[in-house]
C-alpha cells in the first residue's frame, strides 16, 4: 500500500463524498459475496445492505447479475426489521408461456445471454435499513481446460464495506489457479484474456494442495480508482484440478454419486467441418469484419488430417468447393482465406437452404466408404438474424435440419447481436447433439468466435458410453455422448439403488482416432466425497451449510432439471412436454430452485421474530458468515431484553446425552436414574428419539471424534457435533443444530446463530436461544428438548465444540417411542440382586436383568450432579438389541425408508 492510500484509507474522496450527498437515494453500506465451490459445484451467497438516511421513505433497487446457468435457491429481504421471504412456487401454464418480467418480482432478463439480471425494488422507511440476501447454485463448466467462476461486483455505488470471498475445495487437488483483472462490460463465450493476468488490487490468495481461498476486499479508495460509479466489473476465478487417463473421478455421498470424466493425453480425432456463414445485408460493417478475422484464425488452427468447406448464405447460397470437403493444405487454406476476404454482405437470410446445403456436403462426404469412421463431423453455423427468405417457419426449419443431419453429425450454432431467434438456434443445436452460443452486440465477436471454436476444435473421443453395473444405480443423468472435446468435461450424476454392492463398477467405452477405447474402475460405496470436505471462512469459522453438506444430491437435482428442460424444449408432443414440465417443476420445488418452470413470490413470513429495535438493525457480517445459504437473521434485541433472557434458569432434567457421550435416563415412576456410555465411531449417527409414526418427532445425533486426554484409558473421545429434529405435525419441519447455528426448514427457512439470544414461534414450534448457552425446542407445547452448547475459546486438541441433548418434557411422546433415550420415557425399572451373586446389583427392565454399579454423573456443564446406576458395555441388555441397531444412514432419517430424502 502506498503512502497516499495509507493517509486516506477510510476516507471517501472529497468529490465522491460530495456527489453521494447530492443523491437522495438509499446508500449501499455493505456488499458481500461469498462462494463455496465443492468439486466444481458452487454455492454463492450475496448480502447487500442499504440505508435510507432521509426522514421520508425512499425506493431502493437491489440488482445482481448471476450466471444464466445458475439456479437461485433462496432470496430474503429484511426491511425495517421485518423479513420478507422469496417463496418458490410452480408456474401455471399461462405464466410459463408469458415472457419474463423482472420489474415487479425477482426475475431474470433472458436466458439467451450468459448472465441474467436479478432485480427487485422496495421502499425503505425513513432512517432505516434494508438487507437483501440472495443465494444461487451452479455447476461450473470446464472450458479450454479450466473451470471459471464469475462474480458480478456492481453495487452501483462506492461501498464502505465490500468483500468477495471464494473458497474452493477439490479432492483431486488444484493444479492451476489464476485470478485475472476485473472483467469490464458484457462478455460471453470463452475468450481468454491474454494480457495482464495479475489479480485486481486488494486481492489475497491462499492455496493448499486441495483448497484455495481468494479474498477481494477493496477499500473505498481502491474502489474509486477502479470505477467511481460502483460498477467494478466481474471478479473471475479460474482453476483446474489434477486428472489422469482413466475412468474418471467418482464421488459418493449420502446415497448419491457424481462422476467427472475428463481424460487427458489422448491424440486428437480428425474432424470434418463445414462452416455455414451468414452474409446477409445485416452483417455489413463490424459483424462481418469480426467474423472474417475469426475465420482467418480458425483456418490457421486446422490440422493436416482435417477436412473442411465453407458455405456462405444470404438469399442465395454459395459454396466455396462444390460437392466436396477438401484436405487442409497450404494451398487450400490460402484459397479459403481469399474466398472469405471477398465475402460481401447483401440480401436476405435463407437459413433453411443454407443448413440443407451444408448437411448434404457432409452426408455425401461420409457415404464414401474410404472415409475414416472414427472422425468427428460437425457444422458450425453463424447468423445474426431471423429467417426471411425461403422457409421461415421455425418449427419446419428445426424439422428439416434434423431430417437433413440424420444423426450423422452435430450442429453448433452461433447467434450474433440482438435480432436473432435464439430459441430457433438453440433447438437446432440441441436436436443435433450440439450447443448454441450467443454473442452480444457490443462484444468482440472475433475473440468469442475463436474461443467457441477452440472448445470444439479438438475432439478426442467419439461415441462415448458410460455404464454402471446393472441394478446398482438409478435415475442416472445422460450417460451417452456423441463427442468429447479437449478441455471440456463430462459430468454424470445419479442415485445408488438399494441393491448396490460394496463396489460400484464403472465402464467407459469410446472411439479414439484409430482404435476403440475401454476404461474400467471399481469404486468403494461409501461417503468418498466427504473426505476432506468442509471449508473455513476468513475468520476461521466453518462455512458448511445444510445444502453444501448434500452437494452431490443437489448437483444431481441440478443436472436432472437441466436435462428435463432441455428435453422439453426439443419435444413437439404436448403430452410429453406437460409430463416433462411436471417432473422439472417437482424437482425444482424439492430443491427450492427458481427455474423456467417455477416463479418466486416475496411475501411476509408467518414466523414471528422477536421485536426489533428499529434504530439498531445490524447488517452484521456475522449474519452472512454464519451460513452461506441462510435466508435471514433475526434483528438485535435491546440489551435489557437480552440480559433478562440470559438470566432465565434452565429447568434441570436428568434424561440426557452429553459429553463423551454420557447417557442418563430418568425413570420417574421408579424414582431411579440409570446411566450408560456409547462408544461409537466418529461419523456415526445415533437415533436418540424415534416417535415418527405417533407424535411425529424424530431426533438424531451425529458424532465427531477427538483425541483422548493424556494418560486417559480411552484412545479417542466422541461428541455430538450435530443434532437434528424432524417434526411431522402439523407441518413438516427440519431443525439442524450445531454448536454455532440453528437451521430451521419449515414453512419458511431460518438460520439463527448460537451466539445471539433470540426466539421464534411457528405452527406449534418454538425455538428459544440463550446466547452461547442453550437452545430450547418446544413442540406443540407437550414435548420439550434442551440442547446445550459447549464452546471453547482456546480448545485443547482433545476438546471439540459440541452439543448436549436433554429431554425436559416428554408428555407428548407416545408409549411406542423408541431410540436410545426415547425408549425409556414410559418405562419402569426395578433394582434387585443377582440370584447367583447377592453382592451384584441388577436392574430389571422389560424382563431383562442388567448388572449395574452406583455412580455419580455431572450434567449441565458440570453445575448439577446426578446419582445413577451405571450399565456397562454400551448399555448391553439395557437397550433393545445392540447400540449398532440405533445407527441411522443420515441425519434426517426417520426410519421410514426413502420418504424423507424424497421430501428434502
Amino acid at each position: 500500500m502506498d503512502r497516499e492510500d495509507e493517509s486516506v484509507l477510510l476516507r471517501v474522496p472529497r468529490q465522491v463524498s460530495f456527489l453521494q450527498r447530492l443523491e437522495p437515494k438509499p446508500q449501499v453500506t455493505e456488499f458481500m459475496v461469498k462462494s463455496t465451490i465443492i468439486s466444481h459445484y458452487a454455492f454463492t451467497a450475496v448480502s447487500c445492505t442499504m440505508i435510507n438516511r432521509m426522514s421520508e421513505a425512499k425506493e431502493a433497487v437491489f440488482q445482481m447479475q448471476i450466471p444464466a446457468a445458475a439456479f437461485i435457491s433462496n432470496f430474503t429481504m429484511i426491511v425495517g426489521g421485518r423479513a420478507h421471504y422469496g417463496e418458490v412456487k410452480g408456474k401455471e401454464e399461462k405464466q410459463r408461456s408469458a415472457k419474463r418480467n423482472g420489474s415487479k418480482t425477482p426475475g431474470s432478463a433472458n436466458r439467451g445471454n450468459e448472465v441474467e439480471n436479478f432485480q427487485i425494488a422496495v421502499s425503505i422507511p425513513g432512517k432505516n435499513r434494508a438487507i437483501f440476501l440472495l443465494t444461487y447454485e451452479e455447476l461450473l463448466q470446464r472450458r479450454l481446460g479450466m473451470y471459471e467462476h464469475t462474480i458480478s461486483v456492481r453495487p452501483q455505488q462506492l461501498v464502505g464495506k465490500l468483500l468477495v470471498e471464494v473458497n474452493i475445495q477439490e479432492n483431486s487437488g488444484i493444479t492451476h489457479l489464476e485470478i485475472p483483472p476485473l472483467r469490464k462490460g458484457k462478455r460471453s463465450g470463452s475468450g481468454r484474456l491474454i494480457d495482464n493476468m495479475s489479480p485486481p488490487m486488494s486481492t489475497t490468495v491462499k492455496q493448499t494442495k486441495n483448497s484455495a481461498q481468494i479474498i477481494f476486499n477493496p477499500n473505498i479508495v481502491h474502489q474509486a480508482k477502479i470505477a467511481q460509479n460502483g460498477i467494478l466489473g466481474n471478479f473471475v476465478v479460474r482453476y483446474d484440478v489434477n486428472r489422469e487417463l482413466g475412468a474418471g473421478d467418482i464421488q459418493i455421498l449420502h446415497g448419491y454419486f457424481v462422476h467427472y470424466f475428463a481424460p487427458k493425453d489422448l491424440p486428437p480425432v480428425p474432424k470434418n467441418v463445414v462452416f455455414v456463414i451468414d452474409t446477409s445485408a445485416s452483417m455489413l460493417g463490424t459483424k462481418i469484419k469480426q467474423t472474417k478475422n475469426a475465420l482467418f484464425t480458425i483456418l490457421r488452427d486446422l490440422r493436416p488430417e482435417d477436412h473442411f468447406n465453407i458455405v456462405s448464405f444470404s438469399n442465395r447460397i454459395k459454396v466455396w468447393q462444390k460437392e466436396r470437403l477438401v484436405a487442409v493444405t497450404p494451398n487450400n487454406i490460402r484459397d479459403a482465406k481469399k474466398y472469405i476476404h471477398l465475402m460481401s454482405p447483401s440480401g436476405g437470410t435463407n437459413i433453411n437452404e443454407a443448413i440443407q446445403t451444408g448437411a448434404k456436403l457432409l452426408r455425401d462426404y461420409l457415404t464414401d466408404s474410404e472415409r475414416s469412421q472414427n472422425g468427428v463431423s460437425l457444422i458450425i453455423f453463424l447468423t445474426d438474424g431471423q429467417p426471411t427468405v425461403g422457409e421461415t417457419q421455425p418449427f419446419k426449419i428445426v424439422s428439416n435440419t434434423k431430417n437433413a443431419i440424420q444423426e450423422q453429425f452435430c450442429l453448433f450454432s452461433i447467434g450474433i447481436g440482438n435480432d436473432v431467434d435464439y430459441r430457433l438456434l438453440n433447438r437446432m443445436a440441441l436436436e443435433n447433439c450440439g450447443t448454441m452460443r450467443r454473442i452480444l452486440e457490443d462484444t468482440d465477436a472475433s475473440v468469442l468466435l475463436k474461443g467457441f471454436y477452440d472448445e470444439i476444435g479438438t475432439p478426442l473421443l467419439s461415441d462415448v458410453h458410460i455404464d454402471y453395473a446393472e441394478g446398482s444405480v438409478e435415475y442416472v443423468t445422460q450417460n451417452m455422448f456423441t463427442n468429447y472435446f479437449n478441455g471440456s468435461e463430462i459430468v454424470i450424476a445419479g442415485k445408488l439403488s438399494n441393491s448396490t454392492p460394496s463396489m460400484l463398477h464403472v465402464q467407459v467405452t469410446a472411439n479414439t482416432n484409430n482404435k476403440n477405447l475401454m476404461l474400467e474402475k471399481d469404486v468403494a460405496v461409501g461417503d468418498t466425497a466427504a473426505n476432506g470436505m468442509g471449508n473455513t471462512s476468513k475468520n476461521g469459522d466453518r462455512i458448511d451449510s445444510i445444502h453444501e453438506e448434500d452437494y452431490v444430491e443437489r448437483l444431481w437435482g441440478y443436472l436432472t432439471i437441466k436435462e428435463l428442460l432441455k428435453t422439453r424444449l426439443k419435444s413437439d408432443n404436448s403430452k410429453e412436454r406437460k409430463n416433462l414440465t411436471e417432473q422439472a417443476q417437482n424437482l425444482s420445488l424439492t430443491y427450492n430452485f427458481l427455474t423456467p418452470v417455477t416463479s418466486m413470490e416475496v411475501k411476509r413470513p408467518e414466523i414471528q421474530l422477536s421485536e426489533p429495535r428499529d434504530s439498531s438493525i445490524s447488517a452484521s457480517e456475522e449474519a452472512y458468515r454464519e451460513n452461506s445459504q441462510s435466508l435471514q437473521r433475526p434483528p438485535k434485541q435491546t440489551e435489557s431484553a437480552i440480559k433478562k433472557q440470559e438470566k432465565k434458569t434452565i429447568i434441570v432434567t436428568k434424561t440426557s446425552a452429553d459429553g463423551d457421550p454420557h447417557f442418563v435416563v430418568d425413570f420417574p415412576l421408579s424414582k431411579i436414574a440409570v446411566c450408560f456410555n456409547i462408544d461409537g465411531e466418529p461419523g456415526d449417527i445415533l437415533r436418540l428419539v424415534s416417535d415418527h409414526k405417533n407424535s411425529g418427532v424424530t431426533v438424531n445425533g451425529q458424532l465427531i471424534g477427538a483425541p483422548a486426554p493424556p494418560n486417559g484409558h480411552k484412545k479417542q473421545r466422541t461428541y455430538f457435533s450435530s443434532i437434528t429434529v424432524v417434526v411431522n405435525r402439523p407441518h413438516r419441519a427440519y431443525i439442524q443444530i450445531t454448536p454455532h447455528k440453528i437451521v430451521l426448514d419449515s414453512v419458511d427457512r431460518l438460520v439463527l446463530p448460537c451466539d445471539k439470544t433470540a426466539s421464534v414461534e411457528s405452527h406449534g414450534l418454538a425455538i428459544s436461544v440463550t446466547a452461547r448457552s442453550s437452545i430450547t425446542l418446544t413442540i406443540q407445547g407437550s414435548i420439550s428438548f434442551v440442547i446445550l452448547v459447549h464452546q471453547y475459546k482456546n480448545p485443547a486438541p482433545y476438546q471439540k465444540d459440541h452439543l448436549g441433548f436433554y429431554i425436559s418434557n416428554s408428555k407428548g411422546l407416545s408409549s411406542n417411542s423408541h431410540g436410545l433415550l426415547g425408549s425409556f420415557q414410559n418405562q419402569t425399572a426395578q433394582l434387585t440382586t443377582s440370584p447367583a451373586q447377592s453382592i451384584t446389583t441388577m436392574l430389571k427392565v422389560k424382563d431383562r436383568l442388567v448388572p449395574v454399579v452406583r455412580k455419580q454423573r455431572k450434567i449441565y456443564n458440570g453445575r448439577q450432579k446426578v446419582d445413577c446406576w451405571f450399565a456397562k458395555n454400551n448399555a448391553a441388555k439395557l437397550i433393545d438389541g445392540m447400540y449398532q441397531d440405533y445407527l441411522v444412514s443420515h441425519l434426517f432419517d426417520t426410519g421410514t425408508g426413502s420418504e424423507m430424502m424424497n421430501e428434502l
